[in-house]
């Protein structure tokens, strides 16, 4: 099953690699930046922590952010310790600098897949929720764009997040009750 996994990352990556161009290299790169460190992440969070009507659902996101963080970036990347398919590369095929640190799951998709998450278990509206799910997905696909992951390391990211933001509403709802924000 794992050579079946690791011939369909290695195939995936093929195909993306044959799509690079110049225009396309830059807005990739731009998308993984904007999840470096949640950044983007911590800028959307703002306004709901600004607005009342909100607040609630902006520290859901932050909590979220950091389980999601303690679970994925330092749990799992170092116990399973997989090397990302950009050390594989000569310096000269690859985009960005290579990253230091181990592959698997994506932090960048774990992390803006636990916003979404919280974006939709919070019953945000709609007009909330579209543009944050499309972000996720291009940091995302970025990833696996730019070879410093593999599509598995990003499909298990996104389940990282998407749990990790379940389990923090649920438990947010339990331990803070949104009365609590709100009267004080």
């Amino acid at each position: 099953m794992f050579g079946r996994i690791k011939k369909l990352d290695k195939r995936v990556l093929d195909n993306i690699s044959r799509i690079h161009r110049p225009k396309l290299n830059r807005i990739m790169v731009t998308a993984s930046r904007l999840g470096n460190a949640g950044i983007v992440w911590w800028a959307v969070c703002l306004p709901f922590l600004i607005n009342p009507r909100w607040r609630y659902t902006g520290l859901t996101i932050i909590f979220s952010l950091g389980l999601t963080s303690l679970m994925g970036e330092g749990i799992i990347k170092h116990t399973v310790k997989r090397v990302r398919p950009c050390h594989s590369l000569d310096d000269d095929e690859q985009i960005i600098k290579k990253p230091k640190y181990y592959s698997f799951p994506s932090g960048h998709t774990a992390s803006s897949f636990s916003v979404v998450s919280v974006v939709i278990f919070s019953q945000c509206p709609v007009y909330v929720i579209i543009p944050i799910f499309l972000i996720a997905v291009i940091i995302g696909f970025s990833r696996v764009y730019l070879r410093v992951h593999y599509l598995t390391d990003v499909v298990v990211g996104m389940v990282l997040g998407i749990v990790c933001g379940i389990v923090t509403v649920l438990l947010f709802r339990a331990i803070v009750p949104p009365s609590f924000i709100y009267s004080n």
